[in-house]
């Protein structure tokens, strides 16, 4: 269960907070909503919730808040928005990618792609996805570590109304099977439909926690829905009739044919139709939007709810007693009110289904039950009911979802509609233990998932393929410029330039799509995951690099022979600092988009490295001072190189005299600074 006390937000300038102490309860095995108009505080307050935005107050998930868990992703499963991910990954690309984060084998992808009915968009892209497609994505995505609780923010807005109950659906069988589920919304109809328990907010203060059928009977106004092809015309008819009669009635057109009207029956609507011979396709009482008559009852549904509430007595009665439960007599006025024995007969044929027009359906104790797109609550065999009480938490432990319904979709033409029943993904029984490759899997997952990296490598040996053939043509190149295809006029070589930008991406896509983040912008800062990019931007690198100098020996060959081909005689020494050079790229691109959080500020790091630093350095070291460190290379390398084995001294030596050039201290310096710089904002951030 969720557990949130006093949530409070900062204040705003002069405004202010937009939540202020905020407490409430989610419990385990029901489906609660977060309801309030745009602006009342619901999206802070599950931001503060998820500590994803500053504030005081303190949310317990089954006991423990977020930032002790250790693993939260496998605990709360967040839906806030589209699903964050490149748009030019495939569906399921992307599910094998969060597989790999979480630790969870890849056969999950498959399950949670067949239970949210994404089977033949697997292919996909992310980019080419409907908003109600890239809402079954968002939620398999949070069920891929399979979470005992899901929070959704306004998960049903701008939906169609089959992809909105197919959501609804699953999130209430994720609740049938004990787990616990909390959503936002700005529609109480919506709330009182879905949910079993609403907590309303009003500027950022909580205004009711009341049960579904408590909000419904006084936080909705009742309301009569008219579906009738003369629509204008009994509108008119009504209000004149109200008008002389002095009552106060409010008709509300709904576009096309429909009506809903506000303080009257269903009898009276039916009596001036009938009287002006007006034919009417629909005719029911509903409970309609919140609005200043919430909580009143028309007098003349009094009447109506009494005799309900006898009724319901009457029942109650007869079967504690055992005795047979007593005809209901039929009801000569009105129909019988929705509210009076907390069910709704199914909808009626032309559009009448529980979505289309608004009518609430009350949920109450008793086997779980699968919502199908005809409105008909088909029973299902196991699971509590949603309103049967709080579940104990030892429900999560040994939870079985093997057939649970995940939704329901429509299928055939509109006139033959029949219920796709298909189940949710099975609990994942072992978990996996924390191993230092789970990251390393991610990040070749990220990096292979999309085009970028082979494109940029294409343009990087074509460039330089190009670069070296112009430089072989005008002559006055050193050989070894010549195979790197670096002019001295440029400050870095294409390699180098491809591999920070590669480098850079590593981070730079994380923050622009961050499919680890609960919300857009809030990237994980762990070390492991900052390893697994330095490795595997450090492998991309050399391969870059090798594959470079290949393709321009290779074109020098064919275009001006093999004189020009020829490797230069201090060769080991040469491509050593070659793939230095490539690597710190690299890794100067990782860290600075890491800090600064943008590819764009990576890639401007590794130019400003021999732009600026190099500079920088050369005039610190070669500048005027009262004392040089004369003798400091030969001092070092005779305190370090007496005791190597196997002639190591002999790299070891290579390695400083490429730390002592320019452009190798510069680098040093810049990555140590990045890395410095990298280590303080994640300890900062850990401290928050």
């Amino acid at each position: 269960m969720i557990q949130a006390f006093g949530l409070t937000s900062n204040p705003r300038k002069e405004l202010p907070p937009a939540v202020d102490d905020v407490s409430f309860e989610a419990r385990a095995g029901r489906v609660t909503a977060l309801l309030g108009a745009s602006g009342a505080g619901k999206t802070t307050a599950l931001r503060l919730m998820l500590e994803l935005q500053r504030g005081r107050g303190l949310t317990y998930f089954r006991g423990r808040p977020l930032h002790r868990i250790a693993h939260p992703a496998r605990e709360v499963g967040v839906l806030l928005g589209d699903v964050p991910g490149h748009p030019a990954r495939t569906v399921r690309g992307h599910l094998r990618m969060l597989c790999a984060a979480a630790g969870v084998p890849v056969r999950r992808a498959d399950e949670v792609l067949e239970s949210a009915g994404l089977e033949s968009l697997r292919d996909e892209r992310l980019g080419a996805l409907s908003r109600g497609m890239d809402r079954r994505l968002g939620l398999a995505c949070a069920l891929v570590p399979d979470p005992h609780t899901l929070v959704c923010d306004d998960p049903a807005g701008a939906l169609s109304a089959q992809d909105a109950r197919w959501l609804h659906g699953a999130l209430r069988a994720h609740a049938a099977q004990g787990g616990t589920v909390l959503f936002s919304t700005a529609d109480p109809k919506e709330a009182a439909r879905n949910a079993d328990h609403v907590v309303t907010l009003e500027k950022g203060r909580i205004v009711a926690d009341q049960e579904a059928v408590e909000f419904s009977r006084t936080r909705l106004r009742p309301r009569v829905a008219v579906r009738t092809p003369h629509a204008a015309r009994l509108a008119a008819l009504v209000t004149k009739e109200a008008r002389t009669a002095r009552r106060s009635v409010e008709v509300v057109p709904e576009g096309g044919n429909r009506l809903a009207v506000y303080g009257s029956t269903c009898a009276d609507i039916g009596e001036t139709a009938f009287r002006n011979g007006i034919l009417v396709h629909q005719l029911a009482d509903e409970v309609g939007d919140m609005g200043p008559g919430a909580g009143a009852v028309p007098a003349a549904r009094n009447q109506e709810r009494g005799e309900a509430d006898g009724d319901r007595a009457q029942v109650a009665g007869a079967q504690a007693a055992g005795a047979p439960i007593p005809p209901r007599p039929a009801s000569s006025g009105a129909p019988q009110h929705p509210q009076a024995d907390l069910r709704q007969a199914p909808a009626t044929e032309g559009g009448a289904d529980t979505t289309a027009s608004g009518t609430v359906r009350h949920r109450t104790p008793g086997p779980r039950r699968a919502l199908a797109p005809d409105g008909v609550a088909h029973s299902a065999a196991e699971g509590p009911g949603p309103g049967s009480g709080d579940a104990p938490d030892v429900l999560d432990a040994s939870r079985q979802r093997a057939s649970r319904p995940f939704g329901a979709r429509l299928s055939g033409s509109a006139s033959a509609v029949r219920a796709a029943v298909v189940t949710l993904p099975p609990p994942i029984s072992v978990r996996s233990a924390p191993s230092p490759l789970r990251p390393l899997r991610y990040e070749l997952r990220r990096a292979l998932g999309v085009g970028t990296g082979f494109v940029v490598g294409a343009v990087v040996l074509l460039v330089s393929a190009v670069t070296a053939v112009i430089l072989a043509r005008i002559g006055h190149t050193p050989q070894a410029r010549l195979l790197a295809a670096w002019p001295q006029q440029v400050p870095l070589p294409p390699a180098a330039l491809g591999a920070g930008l590669l480098g850079a991406l590593a981070f730079g896509d994380e923050f622009r799509h961050p499919a680890l983040a609960a919300d857009r912008g809030t990237v994980p800062r762990r070390m492991g995951l900052l390893t697994a990019k330095l490795v595997v931007s450090a492998a991309t690198a050399l391969l870059l690099a090798a594959l470079t100098v290949g393709c321009d020996t290779e074109v020098l060959r064919l275009f001006y022979g093999s004189e020009l081909a020829q490797a230069p005689a201090d060769w080991p020494a040469l491509s050593a600092g070659w793939l230095g050079l490539v690597v710190g790229c690299a890794w100067s691109g990782v860290l600075a988009a890491g800090v600064f959080r943008s590819t764009s500020a990576g890639l401007a790091a590794v130019v400003a490295v021999p732009v600026v630093v190099v500079p920088l350095v050369q005039k610190v070291w070669q500048g005027p001072s009262v004392r040089t460190a004369a003798g400091f290379p030969m001092r070092v390398r005779e305190i370090l190189l007496t005791q190597w084995p196997f002639g190591g001294e002999r790299y070891v030596a290579e390695a400083l005299r490429l730390v002592a050039q320019p452009v190798g201290g510069a680098m040093t310096l810049s990555l140590t600074t990045l890395l410095c710089a990298y280590l303080l904002t994640t300890l900062r951030s850990r401290v928050r």
